[in-house]
């Protein structure tokens, strides 16, 4: 991943030296587990795992000769060893190795992210109490709906994140497992125990049964959650895109002192954060496909899947990083402007509250077919003609002698049907149980 999206913590664990190093620990294990199965000396165990080491460019220099880096790093690693380095690499593939390695550093990316996720989460978790009251108008197809409040919003996508958390705690479980059973699975050359020393030393399970290769079943498993996780962000920070358009100004992201918008225009606040990340999540998407079409292989193995997951595995888990880092930043920081939220739901006339009056009048005994009609006409009139809504229905007699007809439940009726009908457009009945949408949500 280019520098630009890379932060160091993640992008430390991707490197050329990371990989081998990981490589390196599976070997050692596996001579310990050697030791301890009676087949390899103690003390060339305990010296393999004193002096073993690589040198990356040494092996650059193999690879360039073996075109295979393997066997490469092997003979790095010899190079460092006397007499005890033919026990290196005993009974094993290449993919005991690389993949069991592998496991290792996407669990150690996946705690990364944890960490990232629950920023997120405390960030949104805030900004939700903070704004708990705030009104707004709902909005379905782009049109307004109902009201609401900017904090449910955020709720809904604290929920969402914790969601995503536990995917990615399920999909760690499913990736954090080691594979040492030779050449097609069947422990000919390395028993089942030893396998099973080798993955507890390393902090890994061990996989029930195995070909050359963990399933990539597990592995499109994982970064499909990545993906999954892109795309919530995706979702956040769309809508914090729509809200910071010119005609809304209803939120904002941070624009911080000295930064320009535009190159020509130098009114522009441009929501350039949350852009990038929207296209950030396209990329990632792009991986989960390929995660998917690895797992298909042939027999029991090929290679056409390790190519892609050279890029795949870092980038995805890097990029992920990134966004999570930035979204978290514009959460913590964004810019909210609930006077604004309240006048863009009076631009519709009062249209807002016309479900609560087709229920009334549904209420008072008037047919539903016949009320839905009255109030639509009377919500096209408020929209075509720019009339408040609350005026053309108070000088409907219909509508009135509904209102103040008695029947129905008691707290639509009145003897003032003008008082009964402004009460319908109290927004504060939206907000009648935001204490138990919040409750279920647990902030």
């Amino acid at each position: 991943m280019i520098p630009r999206y890379s932060r160091p913590a993640m992008a430390a664990l991707w490197t050329e030296q990371a990989k081998y190093e990981r490589w390196l620990q599976v070997e050692v294990a596996a001579v310990q587990a050697w030791a301890a199965e009676g087949v390899v000396p103690q003390a060339d165990a305990d010296a393999i795992a004193a002096k073993a080491s690589f040198v990356l460019e040494d092996l650059d220099r193999y690879q360039a000769e073996t075109h295979h880096d393997v066997t490469a790093f092997l003979r790095s690693v010899s190079d460092s060893l006397g007499d005890e380095a033919r026990w290196v690499h005993l009974g094993l593939t290449s993919n005991d190795v690389w993949d069991t390695a592998t496991s290792l550093q996407l669990r150690d990316a996946a705690a990364l992210l944890q960490t990232e996720l629950a920023r997120l989460e405390a960030a949104l978790v805030a900004k939700a109490r903070e704004h708990k009251h705030t009104l707004m108008v709902g909005r379905t197809h782009g049109i307004h709906a109902e009201p609401m409040t900017f904090g449910l919003q955020l709720a809904l996508w604290v929920d969402e994140v914790r969601r995503g958390r536990a995917r990615l705690t399920a999909a760690t479980d499913s990736i954090s497992v080691g594979k040492i059973s030779g050449a097609v699975g069947t422990h000919a050359t390395v028993p089942p125990s030893a396998e099973e020393r080798i993955c507890a030393e390393l902090g890994l399970a061990v996989a029930p049964v195995s070909n050359q290769i963990l399933q990539r079943d597990r592995h499109a498993e994982f970064v499909s959650t990545l993906a999954l996780i892109a795309a919530s962000l995706e979702k956040f920070a769309l809508q914090i895109r729509h809200m910071q358009r010119t005609e809304l100004r209803e939120a904002e992201e941070p624009f911080l002192p000295g930064q320009t918008g535009s190159s020509a225009m130098p009114h522009k606040r441009n929501p350039e954060k949350c852009e990038r990340i929207c296209g950030l999540a396209r990329v990632v998407r792009g991986y989960a496909t390929t995660a998917l079409e690895n797992v298909a292989l042939w027999h029991e193995r090929d290679i056409s899947h390790s190519s892609t997951e050279r890029v795949i595995f870092p980038d995805a888990c890097i990029l992920l990083d990134y966004m999570l880092d930035m979204f978290s930043w514009i959460m913590e920081n964004l810019v909210v402007f609930p006077e604004h939220m309240r006048e863009n739901m009076d631009r519709s006339y009062g249209l807002v509250f016309s479900q609560r009056v087709l229920l009334a009048l549904v209420e008072r005994g008037m047919p539903r077919e016949t009320a839905y009609k009255l109030v639509q006409a009377h919500a096209m009139t408020a929209w075509n003609e720019r009339r408040p809504f609350f005026d053309l229905l108070a000088a409907d007699a219909t509508v009135l002698a509904a209102l103040g007809s008695g029947d129905g439940p008691a707290d639509g009726a009145a003897a003032d049907p003008a008082a009964a009908l402004r009460e319908l457009f109290d927004p504060a009945y939206y907000l009648r149980h935001l204490d138990a949408s919040f409750e279920r949500v647990g902030i």
